[in-house]
Formats: C-alpha cells, sequence, structure tokens
C-alpha cells in the first residue's frame, strides 16, 4: 500500500467513523469470541481496534500511512507499526487471527496481502476480510437519484483508478481513488493462498450489498 491516506487523515477519520460503530457489530459477530494475537491489516485511525479486543484477542495494528497512525495512538493503546501489507514485518504463524478491514480498495495487490496474512497465521488461525463489495462499488459503478446503480462493462478493468466519471466531487474516492478487485480475483485470492474458506456474506443490511465478508482458516 502507498500512503495516499497521509495528509487526509482527519478528513478520513471525520467521514468513515460515524458509520464505523454500524459495521464494528458485524465484524465482531464474524470473528467471535478468541484468544491470542490478532493482527489488523490496514488499521487505519484505529476504528475497529477496540472492537476487535472486545472478543478476548490482543490486536496489533499495521497501517502504512504514518498520518492515519497518528490518530490511531491517540485512540487506542494498541500497539501499532508502519509497514507494507504485501510484506509483513513478522514471522510465520505468529497470529491467531488476521483481520483486513476496508483494505481491498487501498492495495495495489490484494492477492499478496492475503497470502501474507496466510503466512503469518499459525495453523488453525482464522482470516477475516470484511470490506467494499466488488460487484455494486468501484469505478464501474453510476449511482442513480433512486438508490438504484448501474453496472458498467468497465467492471473488468482491474487495478489502480484514480478517476472515474461517476464518484461525488470531494468524496473518498474523489480524494484518494482505489483498486478495484472483481469478484472471483478477490475469492481465488484465498483459494490460492492455500485458505479454506469458511463463510462469504454480505453483511449489513443495505437494500444493494456494500459490504463483502470472507473468512478462511488456515489449514
Amino acid at each position: 500500500m502507498t500512503a495516499r491516506y497521509d495528509g487526509q487523515a482527519e478528513w478520513y477519520d471525520g467521514y468513515i467513523g460515524p458509520g464505523a460503530g454500524g459495521n464494528a457489530v458485524w465484524i465482531v459477530d464474524l470473528l467471535g469470541p478468541g484468544a491470542g494475537l490478532c493482527l489488523d491489516i490496514g488499521c487505519g485511525t484505529g476504528l475497529y481496534l477496540e472492537a476487535i479486543r472486545s472478543t478476548g484477542r490482543i490486536v496489533v495494528g499495521l497501517d502504512r500511512s504514518a498520518d492515519r497512525l497518528r490518530l490511531a495512538r491517540g485512540r487506542d493503546g494498541a500497539p501499532l507499526l508502519q509497514g507494507d501489507a504485501t510484506r509483513l514485518p513478522f514471522a510465520a504463524g505468529t497470529f491467531a487471527t488476521v483481520t483486513a478491514l476496508w483494505v481491498s480498495t487501498d492495495v495495489g495487490d490484494f492477492a499478496g496481502l492475503v497470502r501474507e496474512a496466510a503466512r503469518v497465521l499459525r495453523p488453525g488461525g482464522m482470516l477475516l476480510f470484511y470490506g467494499v463489495h466488488p460487484c455494486f462499488n468501484g469505478p464501474h459503478i453510476e449511482p442513480r437519484p433512486d438508490g438504484a446503480v448501474v453496472i458498467h462493462p468497465t467492471y473488468r478493468i482491474t487495478g489502480r483508478h484514480r478517476r472515474s466519471p461517476w464518484w461525488r466531487e470531494g468524496g473518498l474516492r474523489d480524494r484518494v481513488g482505489m483498486s478495484h478487485v472483481p469478484l472471483p480475483d478477490l475469492i481465488n485470492a484465498f483459494i490460492d493462498a492455500g485458505l479454506n474458506i469458511d463463510r462469504v456474506t454480505e453483511p449489513r443490511e443495505d437494500p444493494i450489498p456494500y459490504a463483502l465478508a470472507v473468512r478462511a482458516f488456515r489449514a
């Protein structure tokens, strides 16, 4: 991940923060009770660290953006590191759990992130991905005033997108862009990393799914 959120941390925290509590309920439910170390990849400004800790886990946060980590340190007492999600600075088998929340749109190599997450998991450890649903969010989506969305053929254009004609001016995507990972590529990243997918769900209760969650375990 590049540190594209540096200089955006306060704005990002104010923009994303109000909705974090609703997502945290689903994240806690998907994690279930646990113990041991949990690595939160792409922890951002620390909005979900306390929720993860509430499940009984000892959480460690990692993010590429020093600016977002600065806010996370002021919010939470968890150990925090600056680092690259595709080159994690941990030995194999370090963590009982890894969470990757809202990261697929910010990392250039999602498959590499999942491989690294699988590497640092201990046998039987859980990886929970919770993030943007690629079928209904991205540079290919045109929102309509009635709440419907138009899905354009550009869905299959993967990789980094800096602009889209349908992004709201001044919004998150307009500010930082996004990486688009089509659904098969996202799911196959877990399979190719040798993880066993336990559950795939569209959490929240949006009429058109906004989020997608994948829970998988290392053999």
